[in-house]
């Protein structure tokens, strides 16, 4: 299934592989023995795998997820793995969902076609499965909850060609080029520069898994090799605060390059409001949150479910960090 402008991917790894592939860490709150009574007293039980759990955006998911859930009188858990390259962690979490038989699965994935095999599973175990933030490949998911990734791209380089003014070189550090939000935040931007801003040429696009350090290390190197370089966009959190660490650690002036980075958090707003960011997009974490805790309850309870919720995406920057409409959306 797809759904709306979402697009999947395949992935580099095969699924079986990963599957059984275990390994330690991670995070989340890990619920005890049970099934789809996991609650003990016969509450309804979901299960929510995420992407990540350690950054600030899966905090806020779990934060409207935890909202709605309270809300509507249900149980939930929600874990992740520790960092957003574990795609076989993710994949142990899921399983181990599964095991449990809780009454819905809410799942974000990080390789769309790793997860097919274990989403077969559910189905064949009629556990209704819904995505939230990026889906799985295959048929079994009934709807996703998320930004339009494609959308808010085009949007972070609309505002990158308004600030260096319509021409000049940018570069993309990109958090993953396998899951659908890293691979349509990149082309949404790609294809928005190509299609109205001639005068501007992307000159390298590379990949730091959202890694603090390793996007800090591509953005100095990419500095390095293209003088003339006049923006830098970071595909989201991680990605972005790399590339503020990597002009702060080369002593650059604020602002002669332009950042325009993706997702909230303290890092990013105290960034930008010291001048070194120029703006960033932010979705709407704890709506994406609450909104597949929804989405996975109406599953459970045999009623229909929209295909797509698009949650949303929108600028923020110095003049309007103060905005009601934007407050609401952003998270530290």
């Amino acid at each position: 299934m797809k759904f709306g402008k979402k697009t999947a991917f395949a992935a580099l790894v095969a699924a079986s592989a990963l599957v059984f592939a275990g390994c330690a860490g991670g995070g989340g709150d890990v619920i005890e023995e049970g099934g789809g009574d996991a609650g003990g007293d016969g509450e309804m039980y979901i299960a929510l795998v995420s992407k990540g759990f350690q950054h600030q955006f899966w905090q806020a998911v779990k934060q409207g997820a935890q909202e709605k859930a309270d809300e509507l009188g249900v149980k939930i858990t929600f874990e992740g793995p520790a960092a957003e390259t574990e795609i076989a962690q993710q994949l142990e979490m899921l399983t181990t969902a599964i095991d449990k038989n809780p009454d819905a699965i809410a799942y974000a994935a990080l390789d769309p076609e790793a997860c097919v095999a274990p989403l077969e599973q559910a189905k064949s175990k009629d556990i209704p499965v819904v995505y939230f933030d990026a889906p799985c490949n295959g048929e079994v998911g009934l709807s996703l909850s998320a930004t339009d990734s494609k959308v808010a791209g085009a949007l972070a380089a609309e505002h990158m060609a308004e600030l260096i003014g319509g021409e000049g070189e940018v570069a993309i550090v990109g958090h993953s080029n396998i899951n659908s939000t890293g691979v349509e935040r990149r082309d949404g931007f790609v294809e928005k520069i190509e299609a109205d801003f001639p005068d501007i040429e992307i000159v390298d696009i590379q990949y730091g898994d959202g890694d603090h350090l390793k996007s800090a290390d591509i953005a100095k190197t990419l500095i390095a090799a293209h003088p003339d370089l006049k923006g830098i966009y970071g595909t989201n959190e991680g990605s972005a605060i790399g590339v503020v660490n990597a002009v702060n650690e080369l002593g650059l002036e604020k602002g002669k390059i332009t950042i325009v980075g993706f997702d909230s958090g303290a890092a990013q707003i105290n960034a930008i409001k010291d001048g070194t960011m120029a703006g960033a997009i932010t979705q709407d974490p704890i709506g994406i949150g609450a909104q597949v805790v929804q989405a996975a309850y109406d599953a459970a309870n045999g009623k229909d479910v929209e295909e797509f919720y698009d949650t949303g995406s929108y600028w923020y920057d110095s003049t309007n960090l103060e905005d009601e409409k934007i407050a609401a959306v952003l998270y530290e």
